[in-house]
């Protein structure tokens, strides 16, 4: 018979340091700015238990005093780096201008942090950093006049459009690395191939698209109306403004 799975455990519902003894040479903040080094440098798959340790200058087994899973310590730098979103003092009353800025953070973190939106989960969502950040977003759409589930939607799905667009950007970033040639070159090629594409006359449709209006090119502008487009979405009937195309 095989013994019983260890139970369930929430790290911030574990207390860091007991009530009496000698103070911990570590904190999470310090464990978790290790792993967080680490992965910045290495990325994700070089976090391990035995590098943390040998990071802070400690024995691997004497880590799993202050972290007792690896899945611990992954949630502890999802906090960590969510600590560096900058809130204001107030939500500006604007929602749509709050949510914009809190995507545009968003994509700027997971840059600064390759390696994070394979860390983002709803298992994580529950940190100290992330419910300040739930909060902070839930402050901004209380002028919205939308049934509260939907705000979650909302957030949401602010959340996955930015994870998706830096997900893509870093695939096409990595591709583009390890090329012989430029990207500017390698789009010039397969610009002029689906010009000739759409000159052969079997993409009427698509034909009309490219001569109607020239898609932008521009990352941050294509992000920038993605948000925008997004957030309209939710607005109530006669509320929305025009986005610019």
């Amino acid at each position: 018979m095989t013994g019983r799975a260890a139970e369930p455990e929430v790290i911030w519902a574990r207390p860091e340091r007991a009530g009496r003894g000698p103070k911990p040479a570590y904190s999470r903040n310090d464990i978790a700015a290790a792993a967080v080094r680490i992965a910045d440098a290495d990325g994700i798959d070089a976090v391990s238990m035995r590098r943390v340790a040998t990071e802070l200058g400690c024995g691997t087994m004497s880590l799993y005093n202050y972290v007792p899973r690896k899945e611990d310590l992954y949630e502890l730098m999802v906090d960590a780096v969510s600590g560096e979103y900058a809130y204001p003092e107030k939500p500006s009353g604007d929602w749509r201008a709050d949510m914009t800025g809190i995507a545009h953070q968003s994509r700027a973190l997971m840059y600064r942090h390759p390696w994070l939106p394979r860390m983002m989960t709803t298992a994580y969502g529950f940190t100290p950093n992330a419910l300040r950040f739930l909060e902070w977003c839930l402050g901004c759409l209380a002028p919205l006049d939308i049934p509260a589930g939907l705000k979650m939607q909302l957030i949401a799905m602010v959340n996955g459009t930015v994870m998706a667009t830096v997900a893509n950007e870093q695939a096409v970033a990595e591709r583009a690395r390890g090329l012989p040639w430029s990207e500017e070159e390698e789009q010039a090629v397969r610009a002029a191939y689906l010009k000739g594409q759409v000159a052969s006359g079997e993409y009427p449709h698509l034909a009309g698209l490219l001569a109607e209006a020239p898609a932008p090119v521009d990352p941050d502008e294509i992000f920038a109306i993605g948000i925008a487009r997004l957030l309209d979405s939710f607005a109530p009937a006669g509320t929305v403004p025009v986005t610019g195309a």
